[in-house]
């Protein structure tokens, strides 16, 4: 058992940080110390006492990450409760069902979002407050809640006759075996399931960052993956506001240039990153320069590459702000290309390892002990194991059991009984390996696993990602028709046009010169019968992966 008390990690952090720089938005002018965000999680607890919450209750959010989200997130677990994060890409339908299943009580959600959401649907909540200054946006017939915020500076001053300072910072005393969050993964197959994580799953991950020294007092970190998931939040939020961190919120979508700017403004400590992020950095800023003829020559000469991978590493490392110990690469498959590039130029980053089912931390190794292809060394508090169908098969499911695992899904029985076998260890559904020092390689989901004809395993996930790197593809979906591999793509129509090749013809002769390339670097097994063009981008989970399901019965020409 975790010895650290997940709540008491931020009554502790509240009071010796307490002058120190702790939530600011980007590009906005709002940014709050240590003590000015125990001072407004005071004020949210006045109000949840107002209204008479217990221990237990559900508080839901929504919204793009800002400090209040911060905020609400930190005041609902130090109260007692039980937060609901909720995904901001989830449409209005899903909102309604996860804060009706969860039975939250509250929800805190931007104006923008409540605007799409129907009150007379979400039966259960007795207040709505908004992420942009805490307003209340609704409440329950009966309640008197927009009267008491309107009294609440007054309340304040009653509550705390001196002020409100540090030592008035005392959470509540939860043993770490309580669940304490309910996270709504949407995965790739279809409706949510509500994930329980525990004090004790949330301080795993947490104090491992913390013992591994990720992040440090006064460091800085730019948050830019949604709060909402597990990834983000266990470590750009969660593991920054235990130690003392500077988390500047980006509330925009993370372009390669939204992003460039900001680490160039933020110059953040460590970069928690999913691949999709990394990959666009690439294609935009690395294949400019190594594409150039004379730059390819240069690098087939012995010492002249080594200068020039120099070079290019400084080049990245200081559009990434430059103060990094290393870039944290999860949620999602690593292109290998990408990978093995980063290697040979000795770039310092790292790819790990998880799932919202353990909060969601399973795999991780430094930088400079990471070995390439992995997805780092299984966590000391954690176990795998592979399971094999037969004995002589190279690859198995990885399944896992340890601190950091989810209690179950809630009020859903059946599905946690089928993930998780009779004796007690969580399946992960990825298929994989496990070398003697505890390093998981991945070689994709089971689900998506296709068996050819020959009786081969395909893992589509590796033939996109060669063909994702191929001139003017910006993503694919590998799919299976009538026993044959068939591709559909969504090329990159922006950069077709600034070339002037838009006509229908210049796209097929690109395209069947993809398609022999691509064939020409896959076994005989892989090779894709034909590619076809798909009119948009594929829809995807927060985690950035293909919602590959959505697909399935797709029409091929």
């Amino acid at each position: 058992m975790i010895q650290e008390n997940f709540i008491k990690l931020y009554e502790h952090s509240f009071r010796e940080n307490w002058d120190l720089p702790c939530y600011t938005n980007y590009g906005e002018n709002e940014s709050y110390t240590y003590g000015e965000v125990a001072q407004e999680i005071a004020r949210l607890h006045l109000l949840f006492r107002h209204c008479q919450l217990r221990r237990g209750d559900k508080i839901a959010i929504i919204g793009k990450n800002n400090a209040r989200w911060c905020i609400a997130y930190m005041a609902t677990i130090t109260y007692g409760g039980i937060v609901v994060p909720i995904l901001q890409d989830f449409n209005p339908n899903d909102v309604h069902h996860i804060v009706n299943h969860s039975e939250s009580t509250f929800l805190f959600t931007s104006d923008t979002i409540w605007e799409h959401l129907e009150e007379e649907r979400l039966t259960g909540l007795r207040g709505v407050f908004s992420l942009n200054d805490f307003r209340c946006l609704y409440q329950r017939d009966g309640e008197t809640i927009q009267r008491f915020l309107k009294q609440l500076d007054q309340e304040m001053e009653k509550a705390y006759p001196h002020g409100f300072r540090k030592e008035d910072v005392v959470y509540t005393d939860l043993s770490n075996d309580k669940v304490m969050l309910l996270n709504y993964t949407s995965g790739t197959t279809g409706f949510s399931k509500g994930v329980m994580l525990t004090g004790n799953n949330l301080a795993g991950n947490i104090t491992f960052g913390i013992r591994t020294g990720l992040l440090k007092r006064g460091h800085k970190v730019l948050s830019f993956l949604p709060l909402a998931h597990a990834y983000g939040c266990a470590f750009d939020f969660l593991t920054a506001t235990a130690v003392g961190t500077h988390v500047t919120l980006l509330g925009k979508v993370p372009s390669p240039k939204i992003l460039m700017k900001a680490f160039e403004e933020v110059k953040p400590n460590l970069i928690i990153t999913v691949p999709l992020v990394i990959e666009k950095i690439y294609k935009n800023v690395i294949q400019p320069i190594i594409n150039k003829k004379p730059m390819k020559w240069a690098l087939n000469i012995p010492l002249l590459d080594a200068q020039i991978y120099a070079q290019i590493r400084k080049k990245l490392v200081d559009a990434l702000g430059g103060r990094f110990n290393e870039v944290i690469i999860g949620g999602a498959a690593m292109n290998p290309e990408v990978e093995e590039f980063f290697h040979r130029i000795k770039f310092p980053f790292t790819i790990g390892y998880g799932m919202t089912e353990c909060a969601p931390l399973i795999s991780y190794a430094p930088w400079n002990e990471f070995v390439p292809t992995s997805s780092g060394r299984v966590l000391d508090i954690m176990e795998a194991r592979i399971c094999k169908k037969n004995p002589n098969d190279k690859l198995g499911e990885i399944q896992v059991r340890g601190e950091n695992v989810m209690t179950g899904y809630y009020k859903n029985p059946e599905a946690t009984r089928e993930v998780f076998t009779e004796d007690g260890w969580l399946r992960t559904g990825d298929l994989g390996m496990l070398d003697e020092d505890n390093n998981l390689y991945i070689r994709g989901r089971s689900k998506t696993m296709i068996l050819s004809s020959s009786g081969q395993n395909i893992f589509p996930e590796e033939i996109e990602a060669r063909l994702n790197n191929m001139p003017f593809v910006l993503e694919s979906l590998v799919i299976e028709r009538n026993k044959r591999l068939v591709a559909l793509v969504y090329a990159d129509y922006e950069a077709l046009d600034s070339l002037g090749l838009n006509q229908p013809d210049h796209l097929k002769t690109i395209m069947d010169e993809n398609l022999k390339n691509l064939n020409n670097s896959v076994a005989a097994y892989e090779k894709v019968s034909r590619i076809q063009l798909y009119p948009t981008e594929f829809e995807k989970t927060p985690k950035r992966s293909i919602k590959r399901y959505l697909y399935d019965s797709i029409a091929v020409d």
